[in-house]
C-alpha cells in the first residue's frame, strides 16, 4: 500500500493491462443487487411469515416434547425464543426442571371436575356460589375459579401489558394460564382485547427474542429483522434502512456500540457548546452571564452594567488607564484556574479536528450518493461506442466500493477520538503505547483517505465523452482503486481488533465485521414447508386460514441502487381488521 501512495512509485502498483486489471476486483452485479437467499444469515419476514416463522420454532419443540401449540409457546417466551438453549437445558437439567422455570403445569385428569355435573361450586376469589361446571374453569395447574373472575384477572394483566405470561390468581403459583382459556374468556364480552391479546403474542416473537429486532427506520416502515448466527452485525432493512443489530443505532462501524452511544450524544447534546462558552467567554461577577469580548480593552462591561477584569474575571470599577484598571491588580499567577482553561481549550480543538472531518466525509458520502443516476448515464452513453471491452460493470463495482468505503472512513474519526482520547482507556495505555497505537492508525486512516478520494475523482469524471484510451485508462484506475481501497478497509479493520482494541475491556467494545460486498440486505423469509411445497395452515392462535397467507410481500425499497447488503427482515404489518380496531 505504501507504493500505491508514494507519487514517484504509484505507477509501479498499478495494473497495466486489461486481464490483469481484473483480477483481485469481485466485480459480481452481485455487489450491487440483492445476493440469494440461500447464502443470508438474516430473513425478511411479513405479517404472514412471522406467524410462519413462529410456526417453524413452535413446531420443533412440539414434536419433540409431544405439547399443545400455547405449551411449546410458553417454553419457548420464557427461553426468548432461542430453541437450542431451550433444548440444552431440557438435556442438562430434564423435561420438569425446563417446565417448572418456565411456569409451565401439564394438567392431570380430575374425575370430580365434569363439565356436566350441576352441583353448586364456591369460587374462592368471589366466594361465590356458581351453579354448574359450565361457570368454572380449571387451570393446568389443578386451580379452579369461576369465569367472571377469571375474565377480570385476564382484562387487567392484558391492559397491564402482561399478555404474554398470565400467571395463575392462585396464591404464590407460578403457572402461566392457557392462551386459548384467555383468549375464549375475554372475547365474550371484550373482542378487542381479545385481539390486542393475540397481537402481544405474535409480537413476543419480536420483543422477546433476542435475534429478532425491529427496524429503526423513521417513519417505521413496519419490519423486524431477524439474524441466524451473530448479534453483533450490521444489516439493511428492505426499507433502504441500514443499522447496527447489536444497539439499533445507524450502522457505525469501525465504531463500536459503546463509542457510537458516546459520540452521538456528544453531537447532540450541548456538551461542546458548553465548551465553546469556557474557552470563548467569561461570566460576569453580578450576573452571571456569559461575556464575549470584542476588543483588546481587558476591562469590559455587561449588558447588566457591572464592569469586570477580563483577565480573571473579578469586578472592578469603569475607572482604568493605558496600563492598568484602576484600583485592580491581578497579576499574580493562580495555577489551577490557568490549567483548567487549557485543558477546556484543547479539549475543545480536537473534538472539532474529529467531528469537522467526521462531517466532511458524511457530506461527501451524501454528494457521492447522487452519482448513482449520473453512472448508469455514462454507461448508457459508453455502451452504445464500438469500445474493445463490453463490460461495465467495473464502474458499479467501483461506486460501490466507494459508498463502503467513505462509509469506513468517516465513521473511524469517531473511534479515533475515543481510542486515543482520555475518556474510555486512560488507565489501559501508557502514554507511549498510545502514541504508538495512534499512529498507527493514522497511517493506515491516511492511506484510505487518500485513495478514496482519488477514486471518487475519477468516478467523477466525465468519461463517457472521454476518447477510447482515455476510457481504458480510468477503467484501470478505477479498477486499481476499488481493490486498493477494500484491501484498505480490511487492514483497518483487523488493525483495529487485533492491534489496537486486542485485550483491552474484550467484550464491550467489539465491532461489527468488515465485508467487502458491504452491509447485508435481508431477504425474505422461506418457512421449510413452504420450500417444501406444503401451503401453511393457522394455528388455533385465533388467526384464520384467510388472515394467515404465507406468501411474502416485499416491500418496495427506498433510492440507493447501489448500497450493498444482504439480511434478515420481518416485515411485521397487523391484518387489517386488527389494525382497523386499535
Amino acid at each position: 500500500m505504501d507504493d500505491y501512495l508514494s507519487g514517484e512509485e504509484e505507477d509501479d502498483y498499478y495494473y497495466t493491462s486489461d486481464h490483469e486489471s481484473l483480477e483481485g476486483l469481485d466485480h459480481d452485479q452481485s455487489n450491487l443487487h440483492p445476493l440469494s437467499s440461500s447464502g443470508n444469515t438474516a430473513k425478511v419476514i411479513t405479517k404472514e411469515s412471522l406467524l410462519a416463522a413462529q410456526r417453524e420454532d413452535l413446531r420443533r419443540v412440539m414434536e419433540l416434547l409431544s405439547l399443545k401449540e400455547h405449551h411449546a409457546r410458553t417454553l419457548l417466551i420464557h427461553h426468548r425464543w432461542d430453541v437450542e438453549k431451550l433444548f440444552a437445558v431440557l438435556v442438562e437439567k430434564g423435561k420438569d426442571f425446563l417446565f417448572s422455570g418456565a411456569g409451565l403445569a401439564l394438567a392431570e385428569d380430575d374425575p370430580t371436575f365434569s363439565p356436566s355435573s350441576s352441583m353448586m361450586l364456591t369460587c374462592d376469589i368471589c366466594v361465590e356460589d356458581v351453579a354448574g361446571h359450565h361457570h368454572m374453569t380449571r387451570m393446568d395447574c389443578g386451580h379452579c375459579f369461576c369465569n367472571n373472575c377469571w375474565a377480570a384477572h385476564f382484562t387487567v394483566k392484558i391492559n397491564e401489558g402482561q399478555s404474554k405470561r398470565i400467571r395463575c390468581m392462585a396464591y404464590k403459583c407460578n403457572a402461566i394460564c392457557d392462551e386459548d382459556v384467555v383468549r375464549s374468556l375475554v372475547s365474550k364480552t371484550q373482542p378487542d382485547l381479545a385481539e390486542k391479546f393475540d397481537r402481544f403474542l405474535i409480537e413476543s416473537y419480536i420483543e422477546d427474542n433476542k435475534m429478532v429486532k425491529w427496524c429503526p427506520s423513521t417513519p417505521h416502515c413496519g419490519n423486524a429483522i431477524r439474524v441466524e448466527d451473530d448479534e453483533l452485525c450490521e444489516v439493511e432493512c428492505s426499507c433502504g434502512f441500514q443499522f447496527c443489530f447489536s444497539c439499533s443505532y445507524q450502522a457505525h462501524s469501525p465504531c463500536s456500540c459503546s463509542m457510537w452511544e458516546l459520540w452521538r450524544k456528544k453531537c447532540h447534546d450541548e456538551s461542546e457548546t458548553v465548551n465553546w462558552i469556557t474557552v470563548h467567554t467569561k461570566p460576569c461577577p453580578k450576573c452571571y452571564k456569559p461575556v464575549e469580548k470584542n476588543g483588546g480593552c481587558n476591562l469590559v462591561t455587561c449588558i447588566c452594567g457591572q464592569s469586570f477584569c477580563w483577565l480573571c474575571g473579578g469586578a472592578t470599577g469603569r475607572d482604568h488607564t493605558w496600563s492598568s484598571i484602576s484600583g485592580h491588580s491581578c497579576g499574580r499567577y493562580q495555577e489551577d484556574k490557568e490549567k483548567q482553561l487549557e485543558r477546556a481549550k484543547r479539549d475543545l480543538y480536537r473534538y472539532m479536528h474529529y467531528h469537522n472531518r467526521y462531517k466532511a466525509h458524511i457530506d461527501s458520502s451524501k454528494l457521492e450518493d447522487r452519482l448513482s443516476d449520473t453512472i448508469l448515464e455514462k454507461v448508457s452513453i459508453l455502451e452504445k461506442r464500438q469500445l474493445q471491452f463490453k463490460d461495465f460493470s467495473w464502474v458499479t463495482s467501483g461506486l460501490h466500493r466507494l459508498f463502503r468505503s467513505r462509509r469506513v472512513l468517516s465513521y473511524s474519526y469517531p473511534f479515533a477520538f475515543y481510542m486515543f482520547g482520555e475518556e474510555l482507556f486512560k488507565d489501559e495505555m501508557s502514554a507511549e503505547e498510545r502514541e504508538i497505537k495512534q499512529n498507527l492508525f493514522e497511517d493506515q486512516q491516511q492511506q484510505l483517505e487518500a485513495n478514496v478520494e482519488k477514486l471518487s475523482k475519477f468516478l467523477e469524471e466525465p468519461f463517457d465523452q472521454f476518447a477510447d484510451d482515455k476510457v481504458t485508462q480510468i477503467r484501470i484506475q478505477v479498477i486499481n482503486l476499488s481493490v486498493a481501497v477494500d484491501t484498505l478497509c480490511k487492514t483497518m479493520y483487523e488493525c483495529i481488533e487485533n492491534d489496537l482494541l486486542g485485550s483491552l475491556q474484550v467484550g464491550i467494545h467489539n465491532i461489527a465485521p468488515y465485508s467487502s460486498n458491504g452491509i447485508e440486505r435481508a431477504s425474505d423469509f422461506i418457512s421449510s414447508r413452504e420450500a417444501g411445497g406444503e401451503k401453511c395452515q393457522a394455528s388455533n392462535s385465533g388467526w384464520s386460514s384467510e388472515d394467515t397467507s404465507c406468501s411474502p410481500r416485499k416491500r418496495p425499497r427506498k433510492e440507493g441502487l447501489y448500497r450493498n447488503n444482504q439480511t434478515t427482515l420481518l416485515d411485521l404489518n397487523l391484518p387489517a381488521d386488527v389494525i382497523e380496531r386499535k
